[in-house]
């Protein structure tokens, strides 16, 4: 097993390596990674020299991305759930931007921190309908608490590779049940599957042999395709449809 797991991180490595291009302008670098937003566009992000070191900004997209397709981010709830998910990966909002600052020491671990978050806030706030009046993860955070499953929100681990990783709930080992890392994925498609994958990869890595990795899936206004199911079963993830969650609960709550 560990050396299927070495395996899958090199080929990650590779394909991110391989599948990354640079193009400069003006002052700023442009780079064009291989992941994919809600779009099926390549995420692109900018990168100038500060003073020592480097700015990485999105230059406002991913805000402004999500405001033109209706989604209002003003209400105090969904500020509060901005900030702490970017105060999670280390990103600060400098008006609509999505900005870290790096070394050329730490240079990879905070461009791959502001992808993470910019993947993050995309999936996070995404709404397939503007009629819809609540987030996906406020309706899993309702869900958990309605069936007292016991969790710890928002923890943040850092995995083999020192990459930082944030998962929306750990709920703690009991006397039945092993440790078990969650994330609700709004927008299920193979973006978010690759992230979520890599991300348990890497941490399972640096956790107890024994944890669990449980996706649950928006499939309110879409069914996730059976490719992205197996995709999340064949990194050793738990794949729950929010239409099936009750059949999941005793799982959780154990």
């Amino acid at each position: 097993m560990i050396q299927e797991i070495k395996t899958l991180l090199d080929e990650y490595s590779l394909w991110l390596k391989n599948k990354t291009t640079v193009r400069e302008m003006d002052d700023w670098v442009e780079i064009t990674t291989p992941h994919l937003d809600r779009h099926n566009d390549a995420i692109q992000i900018y990168a100038r020299a500060d003073n020592h070191g480097y700015i990485l900004t999105d230059g406002g997209y991913i805000i402004s991305d999500l405001e033109m397709s209706g989604c209002n981010l003003d209400s105090p709830k969904r500020q509060q759930l901005l900030k702490l998910t970017l105060n999670g990966f280390g990103v600060r909002l400098d008006d609509s931007r999505l900005e870290i600052k790096a070394t050329r020491e730490n240079f990879a671990l905070k461009k791959h921190s502001l992808v993470q978050a910019m993947l993050a806030i995309n999936d996070m706030f995404f709404l397939a309908s503007p009629m819809i009046s609540s987030i996906f993860l406020e309706d899993v955070t309702s869900w958990l608490d309605t069936n007292d499953v016991r969790y710890t929100p928002n923890i943040k681990f850092t995995g083999k590779t020192g990459f930082d990783y944030v998962f929306d709930f750990v709920i703690p080992k009991s006397r039945t049940q092993p440790e078990r890392l969650v994330r609700a994925i709004n927008h299920p498609d193979r973006e978010t599957t690759e992230s979520f994958a890599f991300a348990w990869t890497d941490t399972r890595e640096v956790r107890s042999p024994e944890s669990e990795a449980f996706a649950i899936l928006n499939d309110t206004e879409r069914t996730p395709s059976a490719a992205v199911i197996e995709a999340f079963r064949s990194y050793f993830i738990y794949p729950i449809l929010w239409s099936e969650r009750q059949e999941a609960v005793e799982r959780l709550a154990a």
